[in-house]
């Protein structure tokens, strides 16, 4: 496999891994990707789609077989979203078992806190563990912290800021459908030049690339029994309060919410309790200011919601708990506490509870996507 690009960072990797792929197969190069973000999913040099079943817990081990994988079909280019959060299997996984000759690097947030730092200095150098030996790494302008350059420079990589694109903006890129970050979009870009892509042909190629299940999307339909209208937006993969913020800004363009009552179903996962805290400490600090009413959701509902009410304070945002399991019993929940035409934010997590409901809304809703 003489072209293998990798994608790590902590939020985007599943788009760009797929916004890379499509673009190279604008320009008609045979591509095999895979991406690990809100599902694993398989993409074949075709665009068709696999989900990859598997027999126990992730592990960086199906890389080998993923090269292995591409190998045999002889295809040009292998694009793989990494798996690996702590810096030894992020070594390994670049290192050793993928060995790109191009990295991406999306951007460095807080999550998985106890792997990977408290600080935005500590995730950068946890990430740097992925550059990989005489390579070209790619990240945004904005994201170019010291760690990379240090690791690039050990390691005899060339480290390449890419800036914004010209007159784009948050929730401006050019030729894609709504919901692709600009950061995103211009690092996929960037790649597919250095691998010798043409813009034109690269932007055509994402034009025809499938969403990812976690995508930022809008709905618009009737929801509930008896059916209501109501517009659902998906911010659920976007996980920690500073990119969920992001995406509700970008959401805001297509769904003005400030005359809107806007309800908020936020999903908590159990073996996540670092981001729980993470979303109680946002709700004190202000981020569900113009939010209704907020619904906790998921196993960890219950322990958290004193937690958010004391965060929430009297007279503000109202919080209540979901306890089930089914999205459209959700639906029902949420429109019993806002009138008219809400907007109905999904944040949190897309794991579980979230991934049920994002196809309950692709099933009954219909996308606005541009």
């Amino acid at each position: 496999m003489p072209r293998r690009v990798a994608v790590t960072g902590t939020r985007g990797k599943s788009s760009v891994t797929r916004l890379v792929a499509a673009g190279l197969r604008g320009a008609g190069l045979r591509v095999l990707a895979k991406t690990t973000g809100s599902k694993p999913i398989l993409i074949h040099p075709d665009g068709s789609e696999t989900e990859i079943l598997r027999a126990g817990p992730a592990s960086v081990r199906e890389q080998v077989g993923l090269v292995r994988l591409a190998a045999r079909r002889g295809v040009d280019v292998l694009v793989s979203e990494m798996m690996s959060i702590g810096p030894e299997c992020l070594d390994v996984e670049s290192r050793r078992i993928l060995r790109p000759g191009t990295l991406a690097v999306t951007n460095v947030k807080l999550d998985h806190l106890e792997a990977m730092g408290r600080r935005k200095e500590d995730v950068a150098l946890s990430l740097a563990s992925a550059v990989p030996e005489e390579a070209d790494v790619y990240l945004p302008q904005e994201e170019a912290y010291e760690a990379f350059e240090a690791a690039a420079g050990r390691s005899g990589s060339a480290l390449h800021a890419v800036p914004p694109l010209p007159g784009g903006g948050p929730g401006r890129t050019p030729a894609l459908p709504f919901g692709e970050h600009e950061p995103n979009v211009r690092l996929a870009l960037a790649v597919c030049a250095a691998l010798g892509v043409g813009r034109d042909a690269a932007l055509q190629g994402m034009a025809s690339a499938g969403p990812d299940l976690g995508r930022l999307r809008v709905w618009r339909g009737r929801f509930g029994d008896p059916p209501r209208p109501a517009v659902c937006v998906n911010i659920f993969a976007a996980n920690d309060p500073e990119s969920s913020a992001a995406a509700l800004e970008m959401a805001g363009r297509k769904v003005p919410l400030a005359a809107r009552t806007v309800v908020g179903v936020l999903s908590l996962r159990e073996d996540r309790g670092d981001r729980t805290l993470q979303w109680v400490r946002a709700a004190a600090d202000g981020f569900f200011f113009g939010f209704a009413h907020v619904v906790l959701a998921g196993p960890s509902a219950a322990a958290a919601l004193r937690l958010f009410r004391k965060a929430a304070g009297p007279g503000r945002t109202g919080v209540s708990r979901f306890a089930g399991s089914s999205p459209a019993a959700l639906m029902d929940h949420v429109l019993s506490l806002a009138p008219g035409e809400p907007v109905v934010v999904g944040l949190g997590n897309i794991v579980g509870l979230g991934e049920k409901v994002v196809r309950y809304w692709e099933e009954r809703g219909e996308p606005d996507d541009r």
